[in-house]
C-alpha cells in the first residue's frame, strides 16, 4: 500500500491530510480502502540566516508556531522583536524565514556558541541539567472559573478539530475565554506544536492571557506547563493525565494544573484554588 493522488489542503493551503490505500481487517474480512492521514514534515525554524531548529509539525499555521516557539522558548521577550516572518516551502520540507531584533539574535548566537561540540540531546537546546529545567516566573494573577465550564469547553473543542476528526492522528490545544466560549483552536502532530501555534495566534490579537485557560488533548507534560506559564497562563485543563515534574513546575509557577478533564469529572494537581464546583 501507499500514497494515493490528490492531497488534501485546508484553508491555508498547505497539504495538512494526505489520502493513502490501505489494507483493512475487520470482522474476518480483508479488503483494499482508502484511508486519510495526517501530514507530517520537518518544519526549519531560521533566525537571520541562521537555522536554529528543525521541528516535525503539521504543515498549517507556521507563522503562529513561529512566532510563538519563539516566546515560549525564550528567544523573542515579545511579539514586536519578530520583525518578519515567511513560509518557504522547499523539496525537503518547510523553512520559516525570520528576521528579529539584533540584540535578541546575538543572544541567541551566544547560546548556540556555548552549546557547540556537544553531544546528546533529550531537552534540545540545554548544555546542562542545570539548564534543562527553565522556570518562569509564577503567574501573577488569580482568575478562577467554575469547573463545569472546563468541561464544557473540552467538550466543544473536539468539533473544532478537522485534522483529528479525520486523520485521528493530531492533538489540538485551545484557547477559553472567561465566559467559556472558545475563541481559538491550533493542531498539530505535535502536542508541543499545537500549543505554540495557539499562543502566536493569540499573542497576534493581544489575547490577555489572565482572563482564560489552555485546554489540551493530550498529556500536560513539563514543557506544556513551561510554555503556558511563560505567557502567565493560570489554568491548563488537558484530557489525559500530567507528569510529576509538570506538577512540581505549576506548584512553583503557581498554575492550576487539571488532568483527566472529562463531561462530569476533573483532577487537580496543583492550585486548585482556581477551579470553582460549588
Amino acid at each position: 500500500m501507499g500514497k494515493a493522488s490528490n492531497p488534501v489542503a485546508l484553508a491555508t493551503g498547505s497539504e495538512v491530510l494526505e489520502p493513502v490505500q490501505v489494507q483493512r481487517w475487520k470482522a474476518g474480512h480483508l479488503s483494499a480502502a482508502d484511508d486519510i492521514v495526517a501530514v507530517e514534515t520537518p518544519v526549519s525554524l531560521v533566525y537571520n540566516g541562521i537555522s536554529h531548529a528543525v521541528m516535525l509539525a503539521s504543515p498549517a499555521d507556521l507563522a503562529d508556531f513561529a512566532l510563538g516557539f519563539s516566546l515560549t522558548e525564550g528567544i523573542l521577550r515579545d511579539a514586536s522583536e519578530l520583525y518578519e516572518c515567511e513560509v518557504v516551502e522547499q523539496e525537503q520540507g518547510i523553512q520559516v524565514e525570520m528576521r528579529i531584533a539584533a540584540e535578541r539574535f546575538m543572544l541567541l548566537k551566544d547560546k548556540r556558541r556555548n552549546l557547540t561540540g556537544r553531544t546528546g540531546c533529550g531537552l534540545c537546546g540545554a548544555e546542562s541539567l542545570e539548564h534543562a529545567i527553565r522556570h518562569p516566573a509564577p503567574v501573577n494573577h488569580q482568575h478562577s472559573m467554575h469547573a463545569s465550564l472546563l468541561f464544557a469547553g473540552m467538550h466543544a473543542m473536539q468539533q473544532l478539530q478537522p485534522l483529528q476528526q479525520r486523520s485521528g492522528a493530531t492533538h489540538a490545544a485551545a484557547w477559553m475565554q472567561a465566559d467559556g466560549m472558545i475563541s481559538c483552536v491550533r493542531e498539530d502532530v505535535g502536542r508541543h506544536n499545537a500549543l505554540d501555534k495557539l499562543i502566536g495566534a493569540l499573542v497576534k490579537v493581544k489575547t490577555d492571557f489572565s482572563q482564560g485557560a489552555v485546554l489540551i488533548t493530550s498529556r500536560a507534560s513539563y514543557e506544556m506547563v513551561q510554555k503556558a506559564a511563560s505567557m502567565n497562563i493560570g489554568i491548563i485543563a488537558a484530557l489525559s493525565a500530567p507528569t510529576s515534574l509538570a506538577i512540581q513546575l505549576a506548584e512553583q509557577a503557581n498554575v492550576t494544573l487539571a488532568g483527566f478533564v472529562k463531561s462530569d469529572s476533573h483532577v487537580i494537581y496543583a492550585h486548585h484554588e482556581r477551579i470553582l464546583v460549588n
